[in-house]
């Protein structure tokens, strides 16, 4: 089962990482790459680009969005045997980063059965 977690802004300014952290969230990717749980990883720039389509028409609109409160602001794709690993995997992660917040949603491909569809 594959799954998205992502990391989003709470709105409360985070200091730089120090070295120690740094450190060991390197020692956890390179645990769970080798695991072949990581399928992929990285942050994403504040803002981005808002795509709309309403009435056969499309708007770009290029941000920041000051609206975007709770924006996603990194993420880790990865192969689970469970919701429960996923989560698992979650608190690992926010044991080395400290405070936060983060969403986890499963990730559904072609040929996958989706629940409630």
């Amino acid at each position: 089962m594959r799954f998205m977690m992502m990391t989003t802004d709470d709105g409360e300014q985070q200091g730089a990482p120090d070295e120690a952290m740094m450190a060991e969230m390197g020692a956890f990717i390179a645990e769970m790459s080798a695991a072949g749980v990581l399928l992929a990883t990285g942050g994403l720039e504040p803002g981005g680009t808002r795509i709309k389509a309403s009435g056969g028409k499309v708007t770009v609109t290029d941000g920041p969005f000051a609206e975007a409160k709770e924006g996603v602001v990194g993420f880790a794709l990865v192969e689970a045997r469970s919701r429960e690993e996923a989560i698992e995997l979650s608190k690992r992660f926010f044991q080395i980063v400290g405070d936060g917040e983060g969403v986890i949603q499963q990730v559904f491909g072609p040929g996958d059965e989706v629940p409630g569809a």
